[in-house]
């Protein structure tokens, strides 16, 4: 295992792999962003599926999956009962899934980021409409479920990282479009946690919010950990302009019988004010103009 380890290290340095930390694992994949990982990757396209090299890797890998999917199934099934609780308590899924979609639209994206994407759900929805998605959670356990749930669904080269929502590992300006699908009620600083997905945007890219509105049901504090018992329309429309957003979206999601449930959930959706093809003015071009 050193010896492999140390492999993986030098390929990574050399620009071959991307390696993202996930708790005590980490991941390695084929990094096709540099020249020496795309031409690997190409060279890997036209090695003989036959070899029995090969044929061993991809039945180890089979069963490296299944352990996985299995381990994320039984943690899934301990906490089901209390997904299917909150569930019953707001508009279905289904409505809320139609709705994200829609504020989306149907523009091909650069790259997607889900920002507590628990178990993949949105990333399944729309990393098909994106050249490079990535989802991010504090959770390893919710890692697993979500890297399986991916896998099953056939996106095996989503990104997945483990990582602080108030301290993501991207450069600025690096997504097109970030979806913080109900994670904002679980924070102390949402606020904080808004200007930070912000800030990965490029100019002119989106941000999707879905969240509760406001609510009474004090229990979610207690037995689900909620910090906040939902977000006033206007309180996150603020929140979007000190991060620099305008909000161009804010809707209560209801189901096609225009029910929206105990719970109600918004959507709001912002847009970076900056323009693709913003710069700024030099000197030089403001004493020729």
């Amino acid at each position: 295992q050193p010896r492999i380890s140390r492999h993986l290290k030098l390929m990574a340095e050399a620009g071959l792999l991307r390696r993202s930390r996930e708790g005590a694992f980490a991941f390695f994949r084929l990094d096709d962003a540099t020249p020496g990982g795309a031409l690997a990757l190409a060279l890997a396209r036209d090695l003989d599926p036959a070899d029995p090299v090969l044929a061993a890797d991809r039945e180890r890998l089979a069963a490296v999956r299944a352990t996985r999917a299995a381990a994320a199934q039984s943690y899934f099934a301990n906490v089901a009962r209390e997904w299917d609780q909150l569930r019953s308590l707001h508009v279905p899924d289904a409505a809320v899934e139609a709705a994200v979609e829609a504020a989306v639209g149907e523009t091909p994206l650069q790259a997607l980021l889900d920002l507590g994407t628990g178990t993949g759900r949105m990333l399944e929805r729309l990393a098909p409409k994106a050249a490079r998605a990535v989802g991010v959670d504090a959770s390893h356990a919710m890692l697993a479920v979500a890297r399986a749930n991916l896998e099953k669904a056939g996106l095996s080269r989503v990104e997945l990282r483990q990582g602080d929502i108030y301290a993501l590992p991207f450069p600025r300006g690096s997504f097109d479009l970030v979806i913080v699908h109900q994670v904002l009620h679980f924070l102390d600083d949402p606020a904080r946690a808004l200007r930070e997905a912000a800030a990965l945007l490029s100019p002119g890219g989106r941000l999707i919010l879905v969240d509760f509105a406001p609510h009474e049901m004090e229990f979610l504090r207690t037995e689900h950990a909620h910090r906040r018992l939902g977000f006033e329309k206007d309180e996150i429309v603020a929140w979007f302009a000190e991060a620099g957003l305008d909000c161009d979206r804010a809707e209560e999601v209801t189901a096609t019988d225009g029910a929206c449930g105990q719970l109600g959930v918004m959507l709001w959706r912002g847009r970076d004010r900056r323009l693709q093809g913003d710069f700024p003015i030099r000197q030089f071009d403001r004493e020729v103009a």
